[in-house]
């Protein structure tokens, strides 16, 4: 290939970065430039705070069961849960230390409770059950 050509491609894509990371950043500083794609991705940022160690929580207490649960299934925490599997105790210790939410800790806890049931008995292989824990209804 031409050394001209590829030079251009590297500019091409060092511009799109740029332009991109300024992009994103502008809509995070100014509301009047946001976009409903940002304003998607971060519709629940408000319920992520930090506990006195530093890690993040989920607290959606003031929030309706269904944002609660949309929250849930979008949260950054969810992948963290789901990679503690098939450590059931762990699993249902996160809940409590990282998640605040009355309904979102009864629906995880009771969810967490019936997979393990069903995962030992030998009613679910290990991907159905890593798949149900992956889903709250």
């Amino acid at each position: 290939m031409d050394k001209s050509f590829m030079v251009f491609i590297a500019v091409g894509m060092a511009f799109f970065y740029v332009v991109t990371t300024y992009v994103g950043e502008i809509q995070e500083e100014d509301e009047r430039f946001r976009n409903t794609g940002y304003e998607q991705e971060h519709r629940y940022d408000q319920y992520y705070l930090e506990d006195s160690i530093g890690q993040k929580i989920l607290d959606v207490t003031l929030a309706e069961p269904a944002t609660q649960i949309e929250a849930w299934n979008r949260s950054r925490l969810r992948e963290e849960y789901l990679e503690l599997f098939p450590d059931f105790d762990t699993m249902k210790a996160f809940i409590q230390q990282r998640v605040r939410g009355e309904v979102l800790v009864g629906k995880l806890t009771a969810q967490i409770n019936g997979v393990e049931d069903k995962f030992f008995s030998g009613e679910m292989s290990p991907e159905e059950a890593k798949r149900t824990l992956g889903r709250l209804k």
